[in-house]
Parts: C-alpha cells; sequence; structure tokens
C-alpha cells in the first residue's frame, strides 16, 4: 500500500513568508572537536550549533511501502513502536531526525530536559522529526493546550493533529443535533409516539461520540518499547497505529497486517464502549418510560421498555463495525490524506471542510443505526 507524503511548513521566526519546496535546505552542523569521537546518539541540544536555521522540515511521510518495512512485518516488530528499525534508510531516517529535533530545541533555547519523559525519549532515539518538536513548543504557547499536553493520550493526537480538539468540539457539539434530526427523518409522524427510543439513542450518541473522535485519531506514537517478556499479541497490538489509515512519519513505517490490526483493536475498544453507553442509554430510558406511567396513569403500557440487554450488546457490533470504520476513514483517509494537504496553509477552510464533512457523516451514522437497530428487531415501527 503505497503512502502519500505530507509536509506542514514551519516557518523560523525571522521568516514572513513560507517555504516553497523546492527551496529546501539541509542545515550545516558544525560539531565541539571534544565531542567528535562520541557516536551521533550522545549529542544533545547544548552540544550542537549551527549556521543556518531550521526552515522547514517534514512532520508526515510515507515511511517507505507498507511491503517494506525491515522487521516490523506480521510478528510486530521486536516491541519498537512499529518503527522501521532496519539498516539504511530506517537508521539514516532516525539519525536525522534526532539531528533535526535537538536543533529544534537548540534554536528555542528548550532543554531536552524539560520535555515530557515520552517526548524526550522519542528524540533520543530519533523517532520524531524536528517539526513534531516545533508543533510542541507551538502548542505550549496556549494555556488550554498547555495544561492538554500533559496527557498523553491528548499530547499523541494533538501533535498528529493540531486541530484535534476543534474536531472534538465539532462532533460532540453537533451530534445531538444531527442525531434527533435523524431520528426525526426515519420516524417522521411517530417521532413523538417514540420519544423514549429517541432518547436512548440521542443519550447513547453523545456518551459514544468523544469516543468516535478520539479512539480513531491519528496520533504521533510516544509510547515506550514493550518489556522483551511480552507476548507476541501484545508486542503486535502495541506496534499497530491508532488510525489504520494514517500516514507514518518520518523514519516509521507500518505493514498491512498492521493496519488490519489497528481496525481490529479500535473495533474491539468501541464495542466495550458502544456496550457500556447503551447500558447507561437504555436504563434512563427506561427510567422514564416508568416515571412516565407513574404520573400519567392512562400511558402506563402504552410504551414498552427498551431490552437493555439486546439493545446494548447491538450497539456494541454497530460502534465496533459501522463508527469504527466511517470513523477511521474520515480522520485517516478523507482529513489527513486528502483535506490537510490541500488546506493546511488555510485552517479556517480546512475547520469548515471537516465541520461539513464530520456533520454528514454523524448524521449518516444516525441513519445507519435505525435502519440496522429495526433490521435486528431491536427496534419497532408503531
Amino acid at each position: 500500500m503505497a503512502m502519500t507524503s505530507c509536509f506542514f511548513s514551519v516557518p523560523t521566526p525571522n521568516t514572513s513568508s513560507s517555504i516553497s519546496e523546492s527551496n529546501l535546505t539541509r542545515p550545516h552542523l558544525a560539531f565541539s572537536p571534544r565531542l567528535s569521537s562520541f557516536p551521533s546518539s550522545s549529542f544533545t541540544a547544548k552540544s550542537i550549533s549551527f549556521h543556518r536555521r531550521v526552515t522547514i522540515s517534514p512532520v508526515f511521510s510515507s515511511g517507505g511501502s507498507d511491503n517494506n518495512n525491515n522487521n516490523n512485518g506480521a510478528d510486530g516488530g521486536s516491541g519498537d513502536g512499529g518503527e522501521n528499525n532496519g539498516d539504511g534508510d530506517g537508521g539514516e531516517d532516525r539519525d536525522r531526525n534526532r539531528s533535526e529535533a535537538l536543533m529544534m530545541l537548540a534554536e528555542s533555547g528548550t532543554e531536552l530536559e524539560s520535555l515530557p519523559k515520552d517526548l524526550a525519549a522519542a528524540v533520543e532515539s530519533g523517532r520524531i522529526p524536528g517539526s513534531v518538536i516545533a508543533k510542541f513548543l507551538e502548542l505550549q504557547k496556549s494555556a488550554v493546550m498547555r495544561w492538554l499536553m500533559q496527557f498523553a493520550g491528548f499530547r499523541e493526537r494533538l501533535l498528529a493533529d493540531d486541530l484535534f480538539l476543534a474536531k472534538l468540539a465539532m462532533e460532540c457539539g453537533v451530534g445531538i443535533f444531527t442525531k434527533t434530526a435523524a431520528e426525526y427523518e426515519r420516524r417522521r409522524e411517530n417521532f413523538f409516539n417514540e420519544l423514549e427510543v429517541v432518547c436512548a439513542d440521542v443519550v447513547m450518541a453523545i456518551i459514544a461520540d468523544f469516543m468516535l473522535v478520539y479512539l480513531p485519531a491519528p496520533t504521533v506514537s510516544l509510547r515506550p518499547p514493550l518489556a522483551l517478556t511480552a507476548g507476541g499479541i501484545s508486542k503486535f497490538f502495541h506496534n499497530c497505529p491508532d488510525n489504520a489509515f494514517q500516514i507514518a512519519i518520518s523514519g516509521t513505517s507500518y505493514s498491512l497486517l498492521q493496519r488490519l490490526g489497528a481496525i481490529a483493536r479500535n473495533g474491539a475498544k468501541l464495542f466495550a464502549v458502544g456496550t457500556t453507553s447503551s447500558l447507561v442509554g437504555t436504563a434512563v430510558t427506561n427510567a422514564f418510560i416508568k416515571a412516565k406511567g407513574a404520573v400519567d396513569k392512562t400511558s402506563e403500557g402504552e410504551v414498552e421498555t427498551v431490552p437493555i440487554v439486546s439493545t446494548s450488546v447491538a450497539y456494541g457490533v454497530y460502534m465496533a463495525v459501522s463508527a469504527n470504520l466511517r470513523y477511521q476513514v474520515v480522520a485517516g483517509v478523507i482529513e489527513q490524506r486528502f483535506l490537510e494537504p490541500m488546506l493546511h496553509q488555510h485552517k479556517l477552510a480546512l475547520s469548515a471542510m471537516c465541520f461539513a464533512v464530520r456533520t454528514g457523516n454523524t448524521f449518516l451514522g444516525s441513519l445507519l443505526w435505525v435502519d440496522y437497530a429495526r433490521l435486528i428487531g431491536i427496534q419497532k415501527s408503531h
């Protein structure tokens, strides 16, 4: 599976316009003579001086073909997070990543020790390019982002996509409206007769929306390697990407089997999320039905309570299959591979397009859930 390359321009403080790809230059490093006998892995940000500022560096690159992964194939590699750890291009990428990252730290006056431990370890091992460090430093300027970056999950996702928080707000903000509209579109004149079922669907949707954005989002993996004693299955899933379609950063590549593993792993998580949220939603709905019957005796028995177990399992399956695949395609293909390369310099337009795509996907998901629930018999039309 050929991978697409995506580049983000990172201008220096003295640069007023973006730099075209044709003007890329490699920085020249000058090392202190007393350090010349040490291997490159021992250098820190303080031991490097440079004659030219870093003008641009790639955040995402193909990492090679999916079928050329140098020791990280079907067995999940050697527990290094799925990186290309073979000889040749993989080692060169890591050396280049380490040099770029250390130069960005030196340029900004940031100590390596001041970074979060997982990020510092990734810099030292050459697993992330300098542009990831540039994005980290940029995000640190915002108080909200700085607080969120304390959490490893948000840190990995924000470093891969600085609009992740906006997408999360979009999804949760429009979810309740689009799902209610979809319920009305399917039920029409029976909407109010089936209001208790509609409430169950909307409650389930609100609980699940957050996880539907969070779990399939592309990430910059900062996870440390697993212990050598870890089992083969654990190593395999540890090395899988968070999004099956995400672009691998420089120095990293994923096999086809690992990408399929990402779908399976996220499917298992979303099954648990869907089942749990449905338990909450149907329990709330049944409570509404009983409360309504207690207040209005004439309505008692008109609406049956929602079956909790069958509805919860059915919704878990729906989340693991339909929602899982749709959200992975939206985040990893439509947004990261198509919209972001075209509009990465126009954040407002990019946000608007992401909003439109995610709103349409949410509405489609609601329609599919109503049809699926009626097909398997857990919901009936009046």
